[in-house]
């Protein structure tokens, strides 16, 4: 009797103890790499608007991505949460007025991506955009739920018209 309940033991330890399979948990962050050739934008980069530019960074993970996301705000105020160890030269602290705002979502599919997009901000004819020191905020997360950010200190501005 006592190795029939010593077997039954064992075998519940051992189903107890086999059944938890922590290699199968998720414990990466995807990632957003700028270093390839021609990545953009980088931090201190000028983008202008009305004319068309390639977002180009190579993102990837340990089992798929899902999607990213683009959001572009300003940063007349000097807020912070630039993921880069680059400091830009910033403009003057001002009110914003009418700033431009970008938050675009898509859709991705693989374990990893070159992206190359290409965007445009375009201005608004009524009333023209605030120009000067914009955050170019990328959001990369993996079909887990992990997330990784990339915050980009940018210039947006408008070319040879005067209103920089």
């Amino acid at each position: 009797m006592k190795t029939i309940h010593l077997a039954y033991l064992l075998l519940l330890s051992g189903i107890f103890f086999g059944g938890c399979d922590t290699d199968s948990i998720d414990q990466e962050r995807p990632i957003i790499d700028f270093t390839l050739e021609g990545s953009f934008p980088q931090a201190c980069d000028t983008i202008y608007f009305d004319e068309a530019f390639e977002l180009r960074a190579f993102f990837s993970d340990n089992e798929s991505l899902a999607s990213f996301s683009l959001d572009v705000h300003h940063n007349f105020d000097h807020h912070s949460h630039s993921t880069e160890p680059v400091n830009c030269d910033l403009d003057s602290t001002k009110e914003a007025i009418n700033p431009f705002v970008f938050i675009q979502d898509y859709l991705l599919s693989s374990a990893e991506i070159e992206v190359s997009e290409q965007i445009l901000f375009s201005s608004d004819s009524s009333q023209l955009h605030d120009s000067g020191d914009y955050h170019f905020f990328l959001r990369l997360t993996d079909i887990n739920g992990w997330t990784s950010y990339r915050g980009v200190p940018v210039k947006l501005l408008y070319r040879d018209s005067g209103l920089n």
